[in-house]
């Protein structure tokens, strides 16, 4: 399936191609990951809350050097740390198979493999986070605002394509010799490909003129202050952060749901669960390039009718009875995450002015790593009762949809004021009307 064109804006359709691809080869990677995680974890020995905690290090390390990479790309340039992160996620998806290989093979016990996976997964976190914040800021910067959500969601559209490919792909790449590792591999030798690419054919120019435009009238603020406690960001994040740890949860419980509701062998589930994952991503690739693009739906929309779709699908599979329940609800739920994720984005984007776009960008990425930490939280709650964790979601999801309604920074988040009010909130700062970081 090609990429989508680029929407109509200062941003060149090959390079917008190029940006999509780094992030499709990484959502790819780490969702054909998590496919055939719980199935090396039962093969290998390794207890269900450890595997998912095979993330955690990995997701701490990427909430806390986003913000650095962030920064780093506005001293050395979008494309360089584009290469970081590909080369960081290449690493470590090569040693994660070393190590997969290992264990598989019984050369060491399952909690020194354990520590090993922790560990290679580790360096993903703490590289591989430097191509996100890249990629968004390469993108908001050439994007004129009234294009920016739709241009945000044809980017979050890489990471749709990517659950759509990476769990199909992935049982294709479990070779004889090598087994579950053989997806590894593959996805290492993918990213190794985009590195190549961008290398050789990205072109890190100068932001035009025509992107510069001054942004919708905001709250000021300092601009040495973190992101995260930004007033005009703050709501996006937390908002973004709930959201996030909702979706993760569901993935990663959804492999063991699979495997306990049919009874089978992780090997014969395998199967099953790659379909789950296919139905999801379809859904959620509907929202970002169907429904999102249809409805001219504005951040605002998105940010309300995300969490509401969301919360239905994990209702579903909180009270499913057999395996297609679970798939249409783990689908249903797919088409909000589709919706609000660019709701998010977007708003933030577009809640501060040029010159931090990286700043914010990184943020946003430190969100989507961290909530990654609260997996064996809700893996916990699975092993006591295997609807816990949704139905924990369903009360997160409907908590955010009051956010939504009530919060005045999310209320505005619109790609122009959303009132009178909204529009005389303030001024921007004169350094963020000049070029770009």
């Amino acid at each position: 399936m090609p990429a989508p064109a680029a929407p109509e804006s200062a941003l060149p359709r090959k390079a917008f191609a190029i940006i999509f691809g780094v992030s499709l080869a990484t959502a790819m990677g780490n969702t054909g990951l998590i496919s055939v995680l719980p199935a090396i974890g039962r093969s290998i020995g390794i207890p269900d809350e450890l595997v998912v905690a095979i993330f955690s290090l990995s997701a701490l390390l990427w909430a806390f050097s986003s913000p650095w990479w962030a920064r780093a790309s506005d001293r050395y340039g979008r494309k360089p740390l584009m290469l970081v992160g590909l080369a960081g996620f290449m690493v470590s998806m090569a040693l994660c198979g070393v190590v997969v290989s290992a264990g598989l093979r019984h050369l060491a016990a399952p909690l020194v493999i354990f520590v090993l996976f922790l560990l290679a997964r580790a360096l993903f976190g703490l590289f591989g986070a430097a191509s996100n914040p890249a990629t968004q800021a390469y993108v908001a910067e050439r994007t004129p605002p009234e294009k920016r959500t739709q241009a945000m969601a044809n980017l979050a559209g890489a990471f749709g394509l990517g659950t759509v490919i990476g769990p199909f792909l992935a049982p294709l790449f479990i070779f004889p010799v090598v087994g579950l590792a053989g997806p590894l591999f593959t996805f290492a030798l993918i990213a190794g490909a985009m590195l190549l690419v961008v290398w050789r054919y990205l072109q890190d120019a100068p932001v035009p003129q025509e992107a510069k435009r001054p942004r919708r009238p905001v709250t000021g603020a300092k601009r040495d202050t973190p992101m995260w406690r930004d007033p005009r960001v703050t709501p996006f994040l937390i908002y973004g952060f709930v959201v996030a740890s909702c979706q993760t949860a569901q993935a990663q419980t959804l492999g063991f749901l699979i495997i306990d509701k049919l009874g089978f062998s992780p090997a014969q589930a395998q199967g099953f669960i790659a379909i789950a994952m296919m139905f999801g991503a379809v859904a959620g690739l509907l929202a970002q390039w169907g429904v999102i693009r249809m409805f001219e739906m504005t951040p605002r929309q998105l940010l309300r009718w995300g969490v509401g779709v969301a919360a239905l699908g994990n209702l579903m599979v909180a009270l499913s009875p057999d395996y297609w329940t679970v798939v249409a609800g783990y689908a249903v739920s797919s088409l909000g995450f589709g919706l609000a994720r660019p709701g998010f984005t977007a708003g933030a984007s577009l809640a501060v002015g040029m010159g931090e776009q990286a700043r914010a960008a990184g943020a946003i990425a430190a969100v989507n790593g961290i909530n990654v930490v609260l997996a064996p939280l809700f893996m916990s709650l699975y092993r006591h009762m295997q609807s816990a964790p949704f139905l924990l979601n369903l009360a997160l999801l409907i908590g955010m949809g009051v956010f939504a309604f009530t919060n005045r920074q999310l209320k505005n988040a619109d790609p122009q004021p959303a009132s009178r009010e909204a529009a005389t909130m303030a001024t921007l700062e004169k350094s963020d009307e000049g070029g770009s970081p």
